[in-house]
């Protein structure tokens, strides 16, 4: 732990003490925003240029969403916590190159969107107008927090979506590096930070009242063992780095088992929480996915390709 954290530490369980609330307020607010923006990477510019560009409002802010291809057989691409989506650049120019259309987008607080922060809500109301505007997906790819929220979207839909008729739906699923609840994030913060267990309990009442003011049984609904849909994805790729310092290896292990047949788990090593979304290995295991169920669906002639030229997109 560095010296920042420590201090932070150290201030936040003494006020514990002799005033809990203060304390509780404190953490909350460390909690709720992302400590920086991730910026755009020289190499993700290019693709990010031909993106045909939209704007969706949402909670207190607006996102940014991304399109490239045609429109035929969309896949969305749905990012988690400090993170945006051009960092599913090199995913995107292979999912291209296999003829389907990517969505992605930049939440509230993060990339290029507006706004200071998001919620698991807003996630999960941003996938399903993407879905409404562009679905149903052939496929969602979600990396970390992402996970957790198309769960919930594939059992709610989005409240605040104006079709709300529509439920999201998708063929595949490829789960990355995911949190598998909500209530894993403060558990892991409280711990990242050594709080104490009042703390924690501060901490969650603050997350009830004022970041899901409203919403019934958060700590239940918001986690992904308790949110698989029965009738949900066919087929699940489940990925996750052994060396992953923030979300547990044993929770997408946890996961697999309660998908059962339906998930192939992958274990790959040395790339932690964030590398692992760009890495070529990552990459191709979500190729192959794609190509061989597809081809298992409809025949051997839809692992191909197709060879005709695409239009540009943007």
């Amino acid at each position: 732990m560095d010296f920042a954290m420590t201090a932070v530490r150290t201030a936040l369980n003494g006020a514990s003490y002799v005033a809990p609330r203060l304390a509780g307020g404190a953490a909350f607010r460390l909690f709720r925003k992302p400590r920086g923006r991730s910026r755009l990477r020289p190499d993700e510019r290019p693709l990010t240029d031909r993106a045909e560009v939209g704007e969706i409002v949402v909670g207190g802010g607006k996102a940014v969403s991304y399109r490239w291809g045609t429109g035929a057989r969309p896949v969305l691409l749905v990012h988690g916590w400090e993170s945006r989506g051009s960092r599913f650049a090199p995913l995107v120019s292979e999912l291209l190159d296999l003829g389907l259309s990517p969505v992605t987008f930049d939440a509230p607080g993060h990339g290029d969107a507006a706004g200071e922060t998001m919620t698991i809500v807003d996630l999960r109301d941003i996938i399903a107008e993407l879905d409404a505007r562009h679905g149903p997906f052939e496929m969602v790819v979600a990396h970390s927090l992402g996970v957790t929220a198309t769960f919930l979207a594939l059992r709610e839909g989005g409240a605040r979506q104006s079709r709300q008729s529509r439920l999201v739906r998708t063929e595949r699923l490829v789960a990355i590096s995911g949190v598998p609840d909500f209530a894993y994030l403060v558990d892991r913060f409280c711990e990242r930070l050594g709080l104490r267990a009042r703390l924690n309990a501060e901490l969650r009442g603050r997350v009830e009242r004022e970041l899901f003011p409203g919403e019934e049984d958060i700590w239940s609904r918001f986690s992904v063992p308790r949110t698989v849909p029965e009738a949900g994805p066919a087929s699940v790729l489940v990925i996750h780095d052994a060396d992953d310092d923030m979300v547990d290896p044993a929770c997408s292990r946890a996961l697999a088992d309660a998908l059962g047949d339906r998930a192939e788990l992958v274990v790959t090593s040395g790339l932690g929480h964030r590398r692992i979304i760009g890495d070529p290995q990552v990459t191709a295991s979500v190729r192959d996915f794609v190509v061989r169920e597809r081809a298992a669906r409809v025949g051997p002639a839809a692992g191909r390709p197709d060879p005709s030229p695409r239009p540009a997109a943007g």
